[in-house]
């Protein structure tokens, strides 16, 4: 081999050398953005998971929080009643008619608040029968009422909107 072949050679193998220490420094680069690209990753699902249990707490607290505001805001309104009746019970009177007022008014009152409250008081003779609405603990054959009228009411019922608290229990006619 003469020594220009060899030269060539050499050159050839230091050519081939570069070329592989590129190619190996171009795919540790390439390994390093794809695990630049897997931390950011990492790291970004690891926070949206925080935020979202974040977010999940401060809604559990926030109905908790109306939950409590409703109860008492119920019970402010229900106060007033509770202070009559305190006041009946406190009265050292006898006389039946005074006391029956006094219940009356406090029972007026009570269905004043319910009312400011949203719930509806329903269930009343003369009604129409609504399986919805009413329990029919009786029945009656009579002609003076028309079918599925309500002849009488046992227990009112109530109602927030269009949620039944309680049916009323009464009587109605076949």
């Amino acid at each position: 081999m003469s020594k220009k072949e060899k030269e060539n050679l050499e050159v050839e193998e230091a050519v081939q050398d570069e070329a592989v220490k590129d190619a190996e420094t171009e795919k540790a680069a390439e390994e390093n953005t794809a695990d630049k690209e897997l931390a950011d990753t990492k790291d970004q699902l690891l926070r949206t998971t925080a935020e979202y249990a974040n977010f999940r707490k401060r809604s559990e607290k926030e109905k908790q929080d109306a939950y409590v505001f409703a109860k008492s805001e119920t019970i402010k309104e229900l106060l007033p009643v509770i202070d009559n009746l305190e006041r009946a019970l406190a009265s050292e009177s006898e006389d039946y008619e005074s006391l029956k007022k006094g219940v009356e008014l406090t029972f007026n009152n009570l269905v004043a608040t319910l009312g400011k409250l949203g719930v509806e008081i329903f269930g009343a003779p003369g009604e129409e029968f609504d399986p919805n609405l009413h329990n029919a603990v009786m029945h009656i054959e009579d002609e003076n009422y028309k079918n599925g009228e309500i002849v009488d009411v046992f227990q009112k019922g109530y109602k927030i909107n269009d949620k039944i608290i309680r049916p009323a229990m009464v009587k109605s006619a076949n």
